[in-house]
């Protein structure tokens, strides 16, 4: 198989539509990440913390600088290289209604995916649709909503106008910003939602995994003998409903990176994916012997308990909201009682959620491999 050629477009398992029971905690302001790890006094970017979850032992409390004390000589981190747009626009609806248009990346066939969403206090708010309607782009451009996206109350499938720009990134370079939620109170620039590894345009919010990482830090796991791998998986606006189905997010997987994880899994070496997005990725191309192929495409794979990764050993991750589709892929990881207990950890520890919080290292018991 190919990656200039391959294309894989997957769909859920009927697993992913079994009943889930969510992890019981109320998310508090307190507990949100408000600003970037850097702006707060003497902060910096790898000093977020961290909590380390290996098998069924207790969760041990550390800082991300410290991540390859955690990791061993023959291990391979595979990254998420997509940079994130300034993906938020401000339209109007035909009524003269002022709307914020959030764009979520573009399918197969040409349309794009969006949200509506209404100003709000300083940020925005979802804005419910009775139906199609076309909005005005403010500076240029127009969308035309067509029909909600799988029967979601606030996502829609679209064909847009950028008025004349080549492409969605250059429009969205010329007249976006970063999308913002309520718990970011104020505006950051672009470079603050942006990766150590970010390199090609795509994501509508960031891979927010690997923002812990500095160049220093990858130094220091290259001189402990960890590896780096790349892939692309660009991301859509990730304020999922409740039990939202997945959408189509483009994806690829280069031979070189098919490789690597594979010869570091047949040398003995562990497998850690820096995020949901790269193991979504890795998912769709792993196959049921556990080997991983070059392939590119969108992919709408979830990962559950019931359908876990065999090419993955390990997860690198944030804190995700009890509604979030994501605990169940971390499940798949780590077994309900050691994920319920690191919940419990990180919420008697203070940590912090959302793109600027804190982070958590999954790596699956020897049992679970």
């Amino acid at each position: 198989m190919s990656d200039a050629t391959a294309t894989t477009t997957t769909t859920m398992d009927a697993a992913v539509h079994a009943p889930y029971e969510r992890l019981d905690f109320v998310l508090d302001a307190e507990h949100e990440a408000h600003e970037p790890p850097e702006m707060r006094a003497g902060g910096r970017r790898d000093d977020v913390r961290l909590l380390v979850s290996v098998g069924d032992a207790a969760p041990v409390h550390t800082r991300f600088v410290h991540l390859g004390e955690f990791l061993a000589a023959g291990d391979l981190v595979v990254v998420n290289t997509s940079a994130t747009m300034p993906a938020a626009v401000d339209g109007r609806l035909p009524d003269g209604d002022p709307v914020v248009v959030h764009f979520s990346g573009d399918l197969p066939g040409g349309e794009v995916m969006v949200e509506v969403r209404r100003p709000d206090a300083g940020t925005t708010a979802p804005r419910f649709l009775p139906g199609p309607v076309d909005v005005e782009l403010l500076g240029a451009g127009r969308v035309h909503l067509h029909a909600p996206f799988s029967g979601s109350q606030r996502l829609w499938l679209a064909s847009a106008d950028l008025g004349g720009a080549p492409d969605l990134p250059t429009f969205l370079a010329a007249h976006g910003r970063p999308i913002r939620y309520r718990h970011v109170p104020r505006e950051w620039p672009i470079e603050a939602y942006q990766t150590v590894f970010a390199r090609e345009p795509g994501s509508v919010e960031m891979p927010s995994a690997a923002r812990p990482f500095t160049a220093e830090l990858v130094t220091d796991l290259v001189g402990r003998g960890v590896a780096v791998a790349p892939l692309v998986l660009h991301t859509g606006v990730s304020s999922l409903e409740g039990d939202e189905r997945p959408y189509p997010e483009r994806y690829r997987v280069p031979s070189a990176t098919a490789d690597a994880v594979n010869a570091t899994r047949q040398n003995g070496g562990r497998v850690i994916a820096t995020g949901t997005t790269v193991v979504r990725a890795l998912a769709t191309v792993t196959d049921e012997r556990g080997v991983v192929h070059p392939g590119r495409g969108w992919t709408d794979l979830m990962v559950t308990p019931a359908t876990p990764v065999r090419s993955l050993d390990g997860l690198l991750t944030g804190w995700h909201e009890p509604e979030s589709t994501h605990l169940m892929m971390l499940e798949a990881f780590a077994g309900r009682p050691a994920l319920e207990s690191a919940y419990r950890a990180a919420l008697g520890g203070g940590y912090l959620w959302h793109e600027f919080g804190d982070s958590h290292l999954i790596v699956r018991s020897a049992d679970r491999r």
